[in-house]
């Protein structure tokens, strides 16, 4: 069978038991076929009430944080569930089962339908049962789910077995409880050795999100809101509405394989509609997002209706909340300078027009100033065991994969050995960080030429947050090798074997000259000074003649308005450097900006001494203006706290249509407010009150957006304390 597609019985009649919210409930009597009477017999033992202890088990099983009043365990690790008789238990002469079913067709053989016994019964199969106390008419029994078992929630029923038949209590919503994958146990598929890492990669709540381009590194902080109530029935939901079968859900490499599938929605009803066009005037700008919990609760409550609009980072964000949430370790990637590569054939085609500028209707290819995706931490047990560990995941549509759009999961030790023949999408994933930019040239009759390749252009840097730090780590080398190194050229070597094309290109003409363009970091509004570095590395002097060209881009490399096109010469003498200064005006590069505001030029080059030709490409990506958030008071669990956060328009032109979120787990749910317009030199104050409930590091973050103005955030970090007045406050 193919991931994503119908799931049926492999004779196409039977269909497989798909969703986790529609049940079907046993009798409340079971009659066996005995020659003795019919109906319900009272052997003196019936049960009185059933206590899943919520609060002792969910401290033990690391499930405190969330946000719902049911028992939530995590595979093997017990449990435990107090049973009260209308007698004492008697383990010789009673039998007394516990059955725990998930999903609308209960079936022993698939692990939708659990019976654990206590006393005489000899019924366990998949999960360990034990009797842990007697006390009276009470007896507490300890439960274990095994490490593989089905990920969801079960409905639980206690059965009074006899010789004609078998009485169990009433439906009772109070006893469903959740089973969540267990990083915390070596037999799980996701264990990790490290608290360090768990408390990182599954119980933080909030992270940060890098952007910005390579040399000018910005970041937002994420509400991963993995515990916020009702965020774990929506992930389940996302599964359910994508139909994938309760059989597959205690496999973590399934879960995430269609979870990459089911967060976009571009070839089924999927969670978010990605958008890249700058329309989101039927939706809400990717930009506006400042958290996970808002986008799965709005699908869930729509009747699992697409949310519109998201962008890369916010696919990440919210893949992350959907593993956390279920208990597979997860964080957030971004790769600057990423390649889209339509062919997989990891060549990055730029085509420049006979004046140097580039060819938009003849470059299909981009570089994406950065890509967000995610790693989950999992064993691999369908690959060698040195492809277990961190494994890319990513969700937002690119490409299809087995005719579905999704990617992953692929081992990053995989990638960086070049070994791109096991599953999945490996080498769509090495093509985003090891494509060589091609730079093709046409001449006045249009037949194009190979001028220049860069090989070390894309897949430049690879961040991720850092544990326990608001910094980020850079984890390149995590996925490949140093540039030109004997190992790079090992693992290209053995990519090419396993069937990403040859790079028969290579070596071009070395012209013996280099150029590298660098820019300033400004604000967006402000004049921008470019140098163009010229590096004559010849024994003789050399005269250089460059055409720049600059344009606005979108964030994935595709280009709009061109501003500027400035022709530049230089003569430079052997073994030195020159500069050549460009100065770009506000004014022309304004009127013409796109959204997150990026700049791309291009430099094509001739040294007229050898005739051979160089270019480069330089992004400089505008800070947006500030966005201020000031609290009044002392952050203490249950006291009132007011903040505000201020934004003044700095720009001579009106900001319409402005939206401002603020948002921040375990402090606040996610508030809106909207301005229709913000005059030039105006400003806006909002103020909102809010009260911690959790003692802490708690992060605030606002994000204000508009039409005109995107990724204008900030955050907040503190800590909340413990109000000294009160002694009722949990950690």
């Amino acid at each position: 069978m193919s991931l994503g597609q119908p799931w049926e019985h492999q004779h196409g009649r039977i269909s497989l038991d798909n969703s986790n919210s529609h049940e079907s409930n046993l009798l409340e009597y079971e009659a066996f076929d005995v020659l003795s009477p019919r109906g319900p017999l009272d052997e003196g033992l019936s049960v009185l009430s059933v206590d899943m202890r919520v609060a002792e088990n969910r401290k033990d099983h690391y499930t405190d944080n969330f946000k719902s009043s049911s028992l939530i365990v995590r595979r093997n690790k017990e449990f435990t569930i107090s049973i009260k008789l209308d007698r004492a238990f008697s383990a010789e002469q009673d039998d007394v089962q516990l059955e725990f079913l998930i999903g609308s067709s209960p079936n022993d053989n698939k692990g939708t339908y659990i019976t654990v016994s206590i006393g005489k019964g000899k019924h366990n199969r998949h999960w360990k049962g034990r009797v842990v106390e007697i006390q009276g008419n009470e007896v507490t029994v300890g439960i274990t789910p095994n490490a593989s078992c089905i990920i969801g929630r079960f409905r639980t029923f206690v059965a009074i077995v006899t010789d004609f038949g078998r009485q169990r209590t009433q439906r009772n919503q109070d006893t469903d409880f959740y089973v969540l994958f267990n990083p915390w146990d070596p037999a799980d598929q996701v264990y990790m050795d490290k608290e360090e890492d768990r408390q990182e990669y599954v119980m933080n709540d909030v992270g940060i999100i890098y952007n910005g381009e390579y040399n000018n590194i910005s970041s937002r902080s994420w509400n991963f809101g993995q515990f916020e109530e009702g965020v774990l029935d929506a992930c389940l939901m996302v599964m359910d509405a994508g139909k994938v079968p309760l059989l597959f859900r205690g496999n973590a490499t399934e879960v995430v394989r269609q979870g990459s599938a089911l967060l976009n929605a571009q070839d089924d009803k999927g969670v978010m509609v990605g958008n890249w066009s700058g329309d989101y005037s039927s939706g809400t700008a990717p930009t506006a997002w400042t958290g996970s919990p808002e986008i799965l609760l709005k699908y869930a409550s729509e009747g699992c209706e697409p949310v519109s609009f998201v962008q890369c980072w916010v696919f990440a964000g919210v893949m992350n909340t959907f593993t956390r949430c279920l208990g597979i370790p997860a964080r957030v990637i971004t790769n600057f300078f990423s390649a889209h590569d339509n062919t997989g054939n990891v060549k990055t085609d730029i085509v420049l027009d006979k004046d140097g500028k580039i060819d938009r209707s003849r470059t299909k290819d981009s570089v994406w100033n950065y890509h967000c995706w995610n790693e989950v931490y999992m064993k691999r047990p369908d690959l060698p065991e040195n492809f277990s560990g961190w494994q890319v995941v990513d969700c937002t549509p690119q490409e299809t994969s087995d005719g579905l759009y999704r990617c992953g999961p692929t081992s990053v030790n995989a990638i960086k050995e070049g070994e791109l023949s096991y599953p999945f999408d490996a080498k769509f994933v090495f093509a985003e960080i090891n494509s060589d930019l091609i730079y093709h040239k046409a001449d006045k009759l249009g037949n194009m030429k190979i001028i220049y390749v860069d090989t070390a252009y894309v897949g430049k840097l690879i961040l991720t947050k850092k544990k326990d730090s608001s910094r980020y780590e850079d984890i390149t080398s995590n996925y490949k090798y140093p540039e030109g190194s004997l190992k790079e050229r090992e693992a290209m070597q053995m990519a090419e074997r396993r069937g990403v094309s040859s790079r028969d290109y290579l070596p071009l003409a070395e012209a013996g000259v280099t150029i590298e363009l660098q820019a300033d970091t400004i604000k967006m509004g402000e004049n921008l000074k470019l140098t163009l570095n010229i590096k004559n590395q010849t024994s003789q002097t050399c005269i250089i003649s460059a055409i720049i060209t600059g344009c606005v881009a979108y964030y994935t490399g595709v280009t709009s308005t061109t501003f500027k096109f400035e022709n530049k010469s230089a003569t430079v003498e052997a073994s030195t450097t020159e500069s050549l200064t460009i100065d770009v005006k506000a004014l022309e590069y304004m009127p013409y900006l796109v959204e997150q505001s990026n700049l791309l030029f291009v430099v094509y080059g001739q040294v007229e001494e050898s005739e051979t030709s160089l270019s480069t490409m330089r992004v400089v990506n505008l800070h947006p203006p500030e966005l201020t958030i000031k609290m009044t008071g002392s952050p203490m669990v249950g006291k009132e706290l007011m903040v505000s956060v201020e934004f003044l328009n700095p720009y001579n032109f009106i900001l319409q249509k402005v939206n401002l979120r603020i948002d921040g787990p375990g402090l606040i749910l996610t508030k809106l407010k909207y301005y229709s317009q913000i005059l030039p030199g105006a400003s806006v104050k909002y103020k909102v009150l809010l009260i911690p409930r959790f003692l802490g590091k708690k992060v605030l973050m606002a994000c204000l957006d508009c039409p005109l103005l995107r990724q204008v955030t900030n955050q907040l970090e503190f800590e909340v304390v413990k109000d000294e007045n009160r002694n009722d406050l949990k950690e």
